[in-house]
């Protein structure tokens, strides 16, 4: 355990399953506070949150849904209210459908359920926290993205996904120059195509483990990600704002497969 001199708070919402495990892992080992946020997954808290305090770390777990605007605002307050402060928001709450659909072929539920969760509770969470940075005059957030999505690239079968982070891009950007002189950073990590089990593995367990999908050769982990975030949270990280981090072991979204 690596303790700071000032214990700041991280918030990685969505951080008890998938890629924000290692991250909420990470972070802890290295001397952040976090808490992290789940909907349903109540059992995985706990089991996330008995292993950070095994290992000397703290956890905070609550139930709440970044893309409902009353959710974000209450769990915001409790976060305050239990640890003081947040400094640290990674948002690796998002929702993806498996499943190839045309763009027209979207239903309402699923088109919201895409566009709130992946970029609308950005903006809910971010629209809660940075007033408190602002006025400590420090802070770092951090999205994500999937590969080439700067580009705006298109994804045939996965149009409401592929808008929500592309808009997720240009809010990024922009809001890493309007908070830039408030010693805010804001930043992008795209992740390639991780999946179970190693979405919550360590780089470790990938070692030696083929994909030849990924130029590196080996199947990317939730660690790969998480090292890179735990980077972008340094203090001395701080001329690092805007930018859109590829974490893909060169991975192209053109070899993405999915089962129809």
């Amino acid at each position: 355990m690596v303790y700071m001199a000032e214990a700041k708070v991280a918030w990685v919402t969505g951080g008890i399953a998938g890629l924000g495990v290692q991250v909420a892992k990470t972070l802890a080992a290295a001397g952040y506070r976090v808490a992290v946020n789940y909907r349903n997954s109540r059992e995985k808290a706990e089991k996330l949150q008995q292993e950070i305090e095994a290992d000397g770390g703290e956890l905070f777990t609550l139930q709440g849904d970044v893309s409902r605007v009353e959710d974000v605002r209450r769990m915001v307050a409790t976060i305050r209210e239990r640890m003081g402060r947040i400094d640290v928001l990674v948002c690796t709450a998002g929702p993806f459908l498996f499943k190839r659909i045309d763009a027209v072929d979207h239903d309402d539920e699923q088109w919201r359920e895409l566009v709130d969760g992946n970029l609308s509770g950005v903006f809910y969470c971010v629209r809660e926290v940075v007033p408190d940075m602002r006025q400590r005059g420090w802070g770092r957030i951090i999205t994500f993205g999937f590969p080439e999505v700067e580009t705006a690239p298109a994804w045939s079968g996965f149009s409401a996904y592929a808008a929500a982070k592309a808009g997720l891009v240009s809010f990024t950007r922009t809001l890493a120059q309007e908070e830039a002189r408030h010693g805010i950073t804001v930043n992008m990590v795209s992740p390639g195509d991780i999946r179970p089990p190693y979405k919550e593995a360590s780089i470790a367990a990938a070692r030696g483990k083929q994909e030849p999908r990924n130029p590196v050769g080996r199947p990317g982990t939730g660690e790969d990600l998480a090292r890179v975030i735990r980077f972008l949270t340094e203090a001395d990280s701080d001329f690092i704002t805007g930018a859109v981090i590829p974490v893909t072991g060169g991975f192209d979204n053109r070899d993405f497969q999915v089962s129809d």
